[in-house]
Protein backbone atom coordinates (compact mmCIF):
# COMPACT_ATOMS: atom_id res chain seq x y z
CA UNK A 1 0.00 0.00 0.00
CA UNK A 2 1.47 3.34 -1.08
CA UNK A 3 1.79 6.44 1.09
CA UNK A 4 -0.97 8.15 -0.86
CA UNK A 5 -3.45 5.40 -0.09
CA UNK A 6 -2.39 5.42 3.58
CA UNK A 7 -3.00 9.18 3.80
CA UNK A 8 -6.42 8.82 2.16
CA UNK A 9 -7.29 6.01 4.59
CA UNK A 10 -6.33 8.13 7.60
CA UNK A 11 -8.22 11.11 6.17
CA UNK A 12 -11.34 8.98 5.69
CA UNK A 13 -11.01 7.64 9.24
CA UNK A 14 -10.72 11.18 10.63
CA UNK A 15 -13.81 12.29 8.72
CA UNK A 16 -15.78 9.27 9.94
CA UNK A 17 -14.66 9.87 13.54
CA UNK A 18 -15.57 13.56 13.30
CA UNK A 19 -19.03 12.69 11.99
CA UNK A 20 -19.50 10.17 14.81
CA UNK A 21 -18.46 12.73 17.43
CA UNK A 22 -20.87 15.29 15.96
CA UNK A 23 -23.72 12.82 16.34
CA UNK A 24 -22.70 11.97 19.92
CA UNK A 25 -22.44 15.64 20.95
CA UNK A 26 -25.72 16.46 19.20
CA UNK A 27 -27.47 13.65 21.06
CA UNK A 28 -26.07 14.86 24.37
CA UNK A 29 -27.23 18.40 23.62
CA UNK A 30 -30.78 17.29 22.83
CA UNK A 31 -30.99 15.21 26.03
CA UNK A 32 -29.76 18.14 28.14
CA UNK A 33 -32.19 20.47 26.37
CA UNK A 34 -35.10 18.08 26.95
CA UNK A 35 -34.29 17.89 30.67
CA UNK A 36 -34.18 21.66 31.25
CA UNK A 37 -37.32 22.19 29.14
CA UNK A 38 -39.17 19.61 31.24
CA UNK A 39 -38.08 21.61 34.29
CA UNK A 40 -39.88 24.71 32.99
CA UNK A 41 -37.09 26.67 31.27
CA UNK A 42 -38.51 29.53 29.21
CA UNK A 43 -37.58 28.74 25.61
CA UNK A 44 -37.06 32.29 24.35
CA UNK A 45 -34.88 33.16 27.32
CA UNK A 46 -32.76 30.10 26.56
CA UNK A 47 -32.48 31.13 22.91
CA UNK A 48 -31.60 34.72 23.79
CA UNK A 49 -28.78 33.76 26.14
CA UNK A 50 -27.50 31.05 23.82
CA UNK A 51 -27.20 33.44 20.87
CA UNK A 52 -25.59 36.18 22.95
CA UNK A 53 -22.91 33.77 24.18
CA UNK A 54 -22.47 32.38 20.66
CA UNK A 55 -21.92 35.89 19.26
CA UNK A 56 -19.33 36.61 21.97
CA UNK A 57 -17.48 33.37 21.18
CA UNK A 58 -17.40 34.01 17.42
CA UNK A 59 -16.47 37.72 17.73
CA UNK A 60 -12.68 37.18 18.22
CA UNK A 61 -12.50 35.12 15.03
CA UNK A 62 -14.47 37.74 13.10
CA UNK A 63 -12.32 40.65 14.29
CA UNK A 64 -9.06 38.76 13.74
CA UNK A 65 -9.61 36.98 10.41
CA UNK A 66 -12.04 39.46 8.80
CA UNK A 67 -11.03 42.81 10.26
CA UNK A 68 -12.19 45.19 7.51
CA UNK A 69 -15.26 43.35 6.36
CA UNK A 70 -17.71 45.85 7.91
CA UNK A 71 -17.10 48.15 4.92
CA UNK A 72 -18.94 45.64 2.71
CA UNK A 73 -22.16 45.73 4.71
CA UNK A 74 -25.17 47.08 2.80
CA UNK A 75 -28.93 47.16 3.21
CA UNK A 76 -29.19 44.06 1.04
CA UNK A 77 -26.74 42.22 3.29
CA UNK A 78 -28.60 43.33 6.41
CA UNK A 79 -31.85 42.03 4.89
CA UNK A 80 -30.39 38.59 4.21
CA UNK A 81 -28.73 38.52 7.65
CA UNK A 82 -32.08 39.31 9.25
CA UNK A 83 -33.77 36.61 7.17
CA UNK A 84 -31.01 34.14 8.03
CA UNK A 85 -31.38 34.83 11.75
CA UNK A 86 -35.16 34.60 11.53
CA UNK A 87 -35.38 31.33 9.59
CA UNK A 88 -32.30 29.47 10.82
CA UNK A 89 -32.23 30.50 14.48
CA UNK A 90 -35.34 32.20 15.82
CA UNK A 91 -37.88 30.08 13.95
CA UNK A 92 -36.01 26.82 13.46
CA UNK A 93 -34.51 26.65 16.93
CA UNK A 94 -37.66 27.91 18.62
CA UNK A 95 -39.90 25.41 16.83
CA UNK A 96 -37.47 22.60 17.61
CA UNK A 97 -37.38 23.46 21.31
CA UNK A 98 -41.18 23.55 21.48
CA UNK A 99 -41.38 20.25 19.62
CA UNK A 100 -38.73 18.75 21.87
CA UNK A 101 -40.59 19.92 24.97
CA UNK A 102 -43.87 18.34 23.83
CA UNK A 103 -42.35 15.01 22.69
CA UNK A 104 -38.97 13.51 23.59
CA UNK A 105 -35.35 13.65 22.44
CA UNK A 106 -35.43 10.48 20.31
CA UNK A 107 -38.57 11.50 18.47
CA UNK A 108 -37.46 15.11 17.95
CA UNK A 109 -33.95 14.42 16.71
CA UNK A 110 -35.24 11.94 14.10
CA UNK A 111 -36.95 14.84 12.33
CA UNK A 112 -33.56 16.45 11.70
CA UNK A 113 -32.87 13.63 9.22
CA UNK A 114 -35.60 15.08 7.01
CA UNK A 115 -33.80 18.42 6.59
CA UNK A 116 -31.46 17.32 3.74
CA UNK A 117 -34.40 15.97 1.73
CA UNK A 118 -36.56 19.08 2.24
CA UNK A 119 -33.57 21.32 1.48
CA UNK A 120 -32.97 19.36 -1.72
CA UNK A 121 -36.58 19.95 -2.79
CA UNK A 122 -36.40 23.68 -1.99
CA UNK A 123 -33.07 23.98 -3.85
CA UNK A 124 -34.62 22.45 -6.96
CA UNK A 125 -37.68 24.72 -6.71
CA UNK A 126 -35.54 27.86 -6.35
CA UNK A 127 -33.15 26.78 -9.11
CA UNK A 128 -30.07 26.51 -6.90
CA UNK A 129 -29.62 22.85 -7.85
CA UNK A 130 -30.59 20.78 -10.86
CA UNK A 131 -32.26 17.41 -10.44
CA UNK A 132 -30.39 15.67 -13.25
CA UNK A 133 -32.10 12.28 -13.16
CA UNK A 134 -30.03 11.13 -16.13
CA UNK A 135 -26.77 11.68 -14.27
CA UNK A 136 -25.11 9.58 -11.58
CA UNK A 137 -25.05 12.54 -9.17
CA UNK A 138 -28.78 13.12 -9.61
CA UNK A 139 -29.58 9.46 -8.95
CA UNK A 140 -27.41 9.49 -5.81
CA UNK A 141 -29.24 12.58 -4.55
CA UNK A 142 -32.60 10.89 -5.00
CA UNK A 143 -31.31 7.73 -3.30
CA UNK A 144 -29.92 9.76 -0.37
CA UNK A 145 -33.18 11.66 0.05
CA UNK A 146 -35.11 8.36 0.05
CA UNK A 147 -32.86 6.89 2.73
CA UNK A 148 -33.21 10.05 4.82
CA UNK A 149 -37.00 9.82 4.76
CA UNK A 150 -36.96 6.07 5.44
CA UNK A 151 -34.60 6.49 8.40
CA UNK A 152 -36.68 9.27 9.89
CA UNK A 153 -39.89 7.27 9.54
CA UNK A 154 -38.36 4.17 11.15
CA UNK A 155 -37.03 6.22 14.08
CA UNK A 156 -40.40 7.92 14.55
CA UNK A 157 -42.70 4.92 14.20
CA UNK A 158 -40.68 2.14 15.84
CA UNK A 159 -41.39 1.63 19.52
CA UNK A 160 -38.76 -0.36 21.35
CA UNK A 161 -38.46 -1.38 24.95
CA UNK A 162 -37.92 1.39 27.49
CA UNK A 163 -34.53 1.56 29.15
CA UNK A 164 -34.98 1.99 32.90
CA UNK A 165 -31.86 3.43 34.52
CA UNK A 166 -33.27 4.49 37.84
CA UNK A 167 -36.28 5.89 39.62
CA UNK A 168 -34.96 9.44 39.79
CA UNK A 169 -32.72 11.82 37.86
CA UNK A 170 -32.37 12.03 34.08
CA UNK A 171 -34.63 9.11 33.16
CA UNK A 172 -37.41 10.42 35.38
CA UNK A 173 -37.24 13.84 33.71
CA UNK A 174 -37.07 12.56 30.11
CA UNK A 175 -39.59 9.71 30.46
CA UNK A 176 -42.54 11.81 31.62
CA UNK A 177 -45.70 10.82 29.77
CA UNK A 178 -47.01 13.51 27.47
CA UNK A 179 -50.62 13.73 26.39
CA UNK A 180 -51.60 12.92 22.82
CA UNK A 181 -52.50 16.57 22.20
CA UNK A 182 -48.98 17.62 23.11
CA UNK A 183 -47.49 14.98 20.83
CA UNK A 184 -49.57 16.19 17.88
CA UNK A 185 -48.64 19.79 18.63
CA UNK A 186 -44.99 18.85 19.03
CA UNK A 187 -45.02 16.98 15.72
CA UNK A 188 -46.32 20.06 13.89
CA UNK A 189 -43.61 22.13 15.58
CA UNK A 190 -40.90 19.70 14.46
CA UNK A 191 -42.21 19.68 10.89
CA UNK A 192 -42.12 23.48 10.95
CA UNK A 193 -38.55 23.29 12.27
CA UNK A 194 -37.50 21.13 9.31
CA UNK A 195 -39.10 23.56 6.87
CA UNK A 196 -37.42 26.54 8.57
CA UNK A 197 -33.99 24.92 8.50
CA UNK A 198 -34.43 24.01 4.84
CA UNK A 199 -35.39 27.59 3.96
CA UNK A 200 -32.40 28.77 6.00
CA UNK A 201 -29.95 26.72 3.90
CA UNK A 202 -31.36 28.31 0.75
CA UNK A 203 -31.05 31.75 2.37
CA UNK A 204 -27.46 30.94 3.40
CA UNK A 205 -26.56 30.13 -0.19
CA UNK A 206 -27.80 33.57 -1.25
CA UNK A 207 -26.20 35.35 1.72
CA UNK A 208 -22.74 33.85 1.18
CA UNK A 209 -22.77 34.96 -2.45
CA UNK A 210 -23.18 38.62 -1.54
CA UNK A 211 -21.41 38.44 1.83
CA UNK A 212 -18.77 35.65 1.88
CA UNK A 213 -17.38 36.55 5.32
CA UNK A 214 -18.51 33.57 7.36
CA UNK A 215 -17.42 34.67 10.85
CA UNK A 216 -19.05 38.08 10.58
CA UNK A 217 -22.19 36.51 9.12
CA UNK A 218 -22.44 34.06 12.03
CA UNK A 219 -21.75 36.73 14.66
CA UNK A 220 -24.21 39.26 13.23
CA UNK A 221 -26.88 36.60 12.70
CA UNK A 222 -26.52 35.52 16.34
CA UNK A 223 -26.83 39.13 17.53
CA UNK A 224 -29.93 39.70 15.39
CA UNK A 225 -31.43 36.38 16.51
CA UNK A 226 -30.85 37.23 20.17
CA UNK A 227 -32.74 40.50 19.65
CA UNK A 228 -35.56 38.71 17.86
CA UNK A 229 -35.80 36.09 20.62
CA UNK A 230 -35.71 38.76 23.34
CA UNK A 231 -38.50 40.80 21.74
CA UNK A 232 -40.73 37.78 21.20
CA UNK A 233 -39.93 36.44 24.67
CA UNK A 234 -40.71 39.69 26.43
CA UNK A 235 -44.05 39.84 24.63
CA UNK A 236 -44.88 36.35 25.90
CA UNK A 237 -43.43 36.44 29.41
CA UNK A 238 -41.95 39.37 31.36
CA UNK A 239 -41.64 37.62 34.72
CA UNK A 240 -38.18 37.91 36.24
CA UNK A 241 -38.12 34.22 37.15
CA UNK A 242 -38.48 33.23 33.49
CA UNK A 243 -35.36 35.22 32.55
CA UNK A 244 -33.21 34.49 35.58
CA UNK A 245 -30.03 32.52 34.98
CA UNK A 246 -28.05 30.80 37.72
CA UNK A 247 -25.38 28.17 38.23
CA UNK A 248 -27.58 25.29 37.15
CA UNK A 249 -28.21 22.82 34.34
CA UNK A 250 -29.63 25.58 32.15
CA UNK A 251 -26.31 27.45 32.19
CA UNK A 252 -24.44 24.20 31.50
CA UNK A 253 -26.68 23.51 28.51
CA UNK A 254 -26.09 27.00 27.11
CA UNK A 255 -22.30 26.71 27.44
CA UNK A 256 -22.33 23.17 26.05
CA UNK A 257 -24.45 24.13 23.06
CA UNK A 258 -22.34 27.19 22.23
CA UNK A 259 -19.07 25.26 22.62
CA UNK A 260 -20.37 22.55 20.28
CA UNK A 261 -21.72 25.14 17.86
CA UNK A 262 -18.45 27.06 17.80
Amino acid sequence: MGMGKVKKLFASSEVAMAMLLVQIFTTGLQILSRVILSQGTFIFALMTYRNVVAAICVAPFAFYFEREITKKLSWSVWFWLFLSALTGISMAMGLFYYGLRDTNATYAISFLNLIPMVTFVFSIITGIEKLGLNTKAGKMKILGATFSVAGALIACLYEGKALHIGHQGLHHSVALKTSMAHWVQGTFMLVGCCLSYSVWFVVQAKLLKIYPSKYWAIMLACIIASMQSAVIGLCLNRQKAAWSLGWNLQLLTIVYSVSFQA
